[in-house]
């Protein structure tokens, strides 16, 4: 298959599942290994984490507005009784160290573990069936709304507690070190079980997976252009040809992801997290059994 039309797919792939709580980790090594690109290739696994960086950018221009809110109310919030760690942007800075620290200390357990089929077979089947019993166990809880009788205590990123940042930073560890997971999953359920609702658990969701997932693709693709680190890539290795490759897929995962990212936020609200749990089990089994065959 011609390279230009490799990447636009797979930065397709990358742009419709990094924020959609179905693991665009998954969907990428299952996309390369569909399409037969080898995972040993230091230019494909530098280019699968530049077309990361392409999604990740795109909530920054997305949430823009609420960014710029953020800043100009910290620290005392809106309400002027928030401190630096309970305003918004220091919940999500108090996530995000609880999830990076275990993490860095994991790095060649989680890198392991991006290989294996089964593994994200695994996650994908049980972290669907949590979502599903989360969401549900919510569904009347957010038909009610905020004046309704409500297991829901927290309706606005901007009334989250110290302990829900702590909880939802450790929950997002999981999706990590297990591949398939998926980083959105783990903290919208986390955020659920923390009584948020569905909106303010994937707006956190979100806010989070910024300096998260900035600073993990940053890391490993600092490395690998040094030539340094599992199969590396120097960047005088890369000619014209690659530069472009690397273009596509860059720009295509930045324009679908934020269009995702835009419908998810409407879709949510209105509808729930069910039929992603639905997707994500049917896709698990089915990759389970992928595995198996290899196995076999």
């Amino acid at each position: 298959m011609n390279d230009y039309l490799l990447s636009l797919i797979l930065g397709i792939v990358e742009g419709l599942t990094e924020f959609l709580p179905v693991s665009s980790t998954a969907h990428l090594r299952l996309s390369e290994l569909l399409l037969h690109i080898s995972l040993s290739d230091g230019y494909w696994k530098m280019y699968s984490i530049v077309i990361q960086l392409g999604a990740i950018l795109c909530l920054p221009v997305y949430f823009r507005s609420r960014i710029t809110s953020f800043l100009s109310t910290f620290p005392s919030g809106e309400s002027g009784n928030k401190t630096a760690l309970t305003h918004p942007l220091g919940l999500t800075t108090v996530a995000f160290v609880v999830t990076a620290i275990p993490s860095f200390l994991l790095t060649k357990v989680i890198g392991k573990h991006l290989e294996n089929i089964s593994i994200i077979g695994w996650s994908l089947l049980i972290g669907g069936i949590v979502m599903w019993i989360v969401d549900a166990m919510h569904a009347k809880s957010e038909a009610a709304g905020p004046t309704g009788n409500s297991k829901i205590h927290t309706w606005k990123m901007e009334d989250m507690s110290l302990p829900q940042s702590i909880w939802i930073g450790f929950c997002q560890i999981f999706s990590a070190v297990f591949p398939g997971t998926s980083r959105s999953m783990s903290t919208i359920a986390g955020g659920q079980l923390a009584g948020m609702s569905r909106a303010s658990a994937l707006e956190f969701s979100f806010f989070v997976s910024i300096p998260t997932m900035a600073a993990a693709t940053l890391y490993t693709l600092f490395k690998s252009l040094r030539g340094k680190g599992e199969n590396p890539i120097g960047v005088s290795q890369i000619d014209a040809h690659g530069w472009i490759v690397l273009a596509i897929g860059f720009v295509v995962s930045f324009i679908v992801a934020y269009g995702s990212v835009a419908w998810f936020m409407a879709y949510v609200r209105k509808r729930g997290f069910a039929p992603f749990a639905v997707y994500r089990i049917i896709v698990g089994a089915l990759v389970l059994v992928f595995a198996a065959r290899l196995a076999g």
